[in-house]
């Protein structure tokens, strides 16, 4: 089997298993089992854990950001793009499966003791910002208005995934909006 085609069958059960049981509570053997792979190729493929964990929030990172700007890209108006991001957050928030920030989730798990953890997480949350900035930006809105639009979208997200609900979503975007003008 081609290693491109066994790292994503690697990637897709890490990101399964990770996202929806949690990091810790899901070993290698769970990744082998659920990906087709044997335990010897997954290592080949990923040494360590933290390799896999690594490579799936990277991965991640790719997928989420995209959907969320194809998304946004839809609206025209600068404004309204701005609150599009809260609209695209209270349709994740609905998805089946749904368990909050993947970021978030690994950042409390790993943390604390995983410096590429950690990395993947603070690379995510800054590439977050700086998309929100630009949004910010293009909409002829004060920079100042980053950081809290950005607090709004990680409190509905950390909120979401407790409650399991979307209101988070939908009382961020109204904030947003009042923010904005």
């Amino acid at each position: 089997m081609d290693s491109a085609v066994a790292r994503e069958q690697a990637l897709d059960a890490a990101e399964r298993l990770f996202y929806g049981r949690g990091i810790r509570s899901v070993g290698m053997d769970n990744v082998r089992g659920a990906s087709g792979l044997s335990l010897k190729r997954l290592y080949q493929l990923f040494p360590a854990k933290e390799q896999l964990v690594e490579a799936y929030l990277e991965r991640r990172d790719e997928r989420w950001r995209g959907r969320l700007a194809r998304y946004v890209e839809r609206h025209e108006d600068p404004r309204r793009r701005v609150l599009a991001v809260f609209e695209w957050l209270e349709e994740w928030f609905a998805e089946d499966g749904f368990r909050g920030c993947a970021w978030i989730n690994a950042y409390g798990e790993l943390g604390a003791t995983s410096d590429r953890v950690a990395h993947q997480v603070r690379a995510h949350k800054r590439a977050f910002g700086d998309y929100l900035a630009a949004l910010v930006a293009d909409a002829g809105l004060p920079a100042a208005l980053t950081g809290p639009l950005f607090l709004l979208a990680e409190g509905a997200m950390v909120t979401a995934g407790i409650t399991g609900g979307t209101e988070p979503a939908a009382q961020a975007r109204e904030a947003a909006r009042l923010l904005i003008g």
